[in-house]
């Protein structure tokens, strides 16, 4: 099936990993025909509407291979040929620390023209090296059906816990951004959590269990809120709304007082491509004004173009609520980053959650 006949509701499964803060579209270039891109990629990466104009630019085509989370990825380039690949969507400092990636020349990419708060030099620089670029990004946040819900509730975290709406919630099961909303409604940052918090966090989480109707992955949350079976989703947003406002335009998202979870995508380029200019060729198209309109739409899953002069119409800037970007930015946290230890009892806790009457 191709990426543009897919339902919304059936394919987001592929974002899964993509909403991090320092996921990776990897680019390198070989395979069998040195005229080719290999690419392993985010689902939002196969639409044609997207691929379509650099393969008939360049005559090249452009070979994607979709895959859901880090791992994933990993496991499929340690087990490739060097060269097999062109783009990717890995860790940037993991996969620099596996000596995967190319550093960018930045003087030939558009960072002055991306949103400041999405440039990620913590996890794209690595010893002074540029080895990524923000290509997208949106929050998990709350998304809303504004005509069953008070659109004034959804500006505060502690409507998802009051009694208002209890029965009418469904909450994304993804223990790390779930996880952050509950650090924001406590008032405590994404980035400082400690195992001292868990108690508070698994209190919170607990009061948004109580007040849910479901706790599913991306598919059944989404259905979820999209048939109407739930007016609330608790890590919903913008790649969970934009792309079905046509069909349903009552679904909204808000970032509320106190802030959202932040994911990004980033471009980044295989070290043992083989055709390097063709590889920095596409990254450039995709951080292009079109390219960022196309991708920032894509029939998987939209999102925010990290590029400020993205080539969007009225209409979908006034979706992805655009104008709007600076101040939401201004609120939103990084996901949070555990080390193994932490990150194993934060999956523990979650499991406890889900596990609780």
């Amino acid at each position: 099936m191709t990426a543009n006949a897919r339902n919304p509701l059936s394919t987001l499964k592929s974002h899964l990993g993509a909403a991090c803060a320092a996921a990776a579209l990897l680019v390198a270039a070989g395979g069998a025909e040195a005229a080719d891109l290999n690419a392993l990629i985010w689902c939002d990466h196969s639409d044609p509407a997207l691929l379509q104009p650099f393969e008939e630019a360049n005559n090249v085509k452009v070979n994607v291979k979709e895959f859901e989370g880090t791992g994933a990825g990993l496991a499929i380039v340690e087990q490739s040929q060097p060269g097999d690949w062109e783009i990717d969507s890995i860790d940037v400092p993991r996969g620099v620390e596996k000596g995967l990636f190319e550093p960018l020349p930045e003087d030939k990419l558009p960072f002055a023209d991306l949103f400041a708060e999405v440039k990620m030099d913590k996890s794209t620089i690595v010893d002074g090296k540029r080895y990524g670029i923000t290509e997208k990004f949106g929050y998990n946040t709350i998304g809303f059906n504004k005509t069953k819900v008070d659109p004034a509730d959804m500006q505060s975290l502690a409507s998802l816990t009051g009694d208002k709406y209890k029965g009418k919630i469904a909450i994304y099961d993804y223990y790390l951004p779930v996880i952050g909303m509950a650090a924001l409604a406590i008032g405590k940052k994404t980035a400082d959590l400690t195992e001292a918090d868990l108690p508070a966090l698994k209190a919170e989480l607990l009061k948004m269990k109580a007040n849910a109707k479901l706790v599913g992955e991306v598919t059944a949350s989404q259905t979820a809120l999209a048939t109407g079976e739930v007016d609330i989703l608790v890590g919903g947003g913008e790649w969970v709304t934009a792309g079905l406002a046509k069909e349903n335009p009552a679904l909204d998202f808000s970032i509320p007082k106190e802030g959202a979870v932040l994911w990004s995508q980033s471009l980044a380029m295989f070290k043992d491509s083989k055709n390097k200019d063709m590889a920095l060729k596409f990254i450039r198209y995709i951080m292009s004004p079109e390219g960022q309109a196309r991708l920032a739409t894509s029939s998987c899953y939209w999102g925010m173009p990290a590029n400020t002069k993205a080539a969007l119409t009225d209409e979908q800037k006034k979706t992805l609520r655009f104008d709007e970007q600076p101040g939401f930015l201004a609120r939103a946290q990084a996901y949070p980053a555990p080390n193994a230890d932490l990150d194993k009892k934060m999956q523990d806790m979650w499991t406890e959650m889900l596990q609780a009457q």
